[in-house]
């Protein structure tokens, strides 16, 4: 659903009498003067005690919507009492202070209610406080993301295995990432692929690494899950068959988002033909930004700048490149079209062996 559709029906449900959506274009920033005099409710007070009633029964997004109006000082709006209600300004400043806490035990209880979103809103309130009233408590912050995690919120398993991950609990990060992947959490499976790609927390396992990769480009294309998939079936590692077409659009995909983390091999598959036409030109032109410590990247380019592939003929460039491939066995054959004149100038063989 688009925003505009999103917000033409939250509209509606206010004309038509909804609490919570009152409530809600109120938080959005949909409730007009027109809209609220319009709605069938006496008051904004009428609306929240009808969701607050809701809440008091146990519902947990009712819970929430309580939660942040305390929390987004919207109550101040809702009951109508500004600064000038009050005969000075350390009053209204206890006014703010205990109707602000409020929103502390509403968002636990959605929270473990099923709100995932409030332990998000929970959390920050420990972090940030409220500035000059709440002082933060960010010790009580810290076991949020955990509790999320055990009470089965995707989201929060991948928040808790990213932070198990900086702390290089790889296992465990692995636990939760796949309990997210595994709930719906899309981003989680690149983390999973790659733990599986990389033997990260996990056993080492391409194929199963190509299998998370793939899920996780269902959702849509992405730049990272390109590259490392793509690198992986150009390579053909780990018992997966290479598949130069897949990879070619693949790593293409990547380079065309200005991500040359795969130019390596992008720019192999156009110099050798893997996948796509054999294009010299592009070749270079994606190599040059390649990682320079690949020694197929050097080999590569040597070869372009010293037979003249695509681009003018450069002996000594070409030699240059070659020679920094290092015991790379192409490269020392390709070397040996080459020599050094008396005067230090690299020059081609007549012969391969002269």
């Amino acid at each position: 659903m688009n925003e505009k559709r999103g917000d033409s029906l939250m509209r509606l449900s206010v004309k038509q009498g909804s609490a919570l959506g009152v409530l809600c274009a109120l938080r959005s920033g949909l409730l007009t003067p027109t809209l609220e005099k319009n709605m069938p409710f006496a008051s904004l007070e009428d609306a929240f005690n009808a969701v607050l009633e809701k809440a008091e029964a146990g519902d947990a997004f009712c819970q929430y919507t309580v939660g942040n109006m305390y929390f987004w000082w919207d109550f101040v709006r809702v009951f109508g009492k500004g600064r000038d209600a009050f005969p000075s300004q350390e009053v209204y400043n206890e006014y703010l202070k205990e109707n602000i806490l409020k929103c502390e035990p509403w968002f636990k209880r959605a929270f473990e209610g099923g709100m995932w979103l409030a332990g998000n809103n929970l959390r920050n309130f420990y972090l940030e406080g409220e500035k000059n009233l709440i002082p933060a408590r960010p010790e009580l912050a810290e076991g949020i993301f955990g509790r999320g995690a055990e009470l089965g919120y995707p989201v929060h398993q991948r928040f808790l295995a990213e932070h198990l991950d900086k702390a290089g609990d790889h296992e465990g990060a692995f636990k939760w990432y796949k309990a997210s992947a595994e709930g719906g959490e899309v981003s989680a499976r690149f983390h999973v692929a790659k733990s599986c790609e990389l033997g990260q927390g996990t056993e080492k396992d391409i194929q199963k690494a190509v299998e998370w990769y793939e899920k996780f480009l269902e959702d849509g294309m992405n730049t990272a899950g390109c590259n490392r998939l793509g690198r992986i079936l150009y390579e053909g590692t780990g018992g997966v068959e290479p598949d130069y077409g897949r990879a070619f659009q693949l790593l293409l995909y990547a380079w065309n988002d200005d991500n040359t983390w795969g130019a390596d091999c992008l720019g192999q598959m156009l110099y050798y033909g893997r996948g796509t036409e054999q294009d010299y030109v592009k070749a270079r032109q994606v190599l040059e930004k390649a990682d320079r410590t690949k020694r197929e990247v050097q080999y590569c380019l040597g070869c372009i700048y010293a037979e003249g592939l695509g681009t003018a003929e450069d002996i000594p460039k070409g030699v240059a490149l070659l020679q920094n491939a290092g015991s790379y066995a192409p490269a020392k054959e390709e070397l040996l079209k080459f020599k050094k004149t008396l005067f230090g100038k690299w020059v081609r063989r007549k012969s391969p062996k002269s």
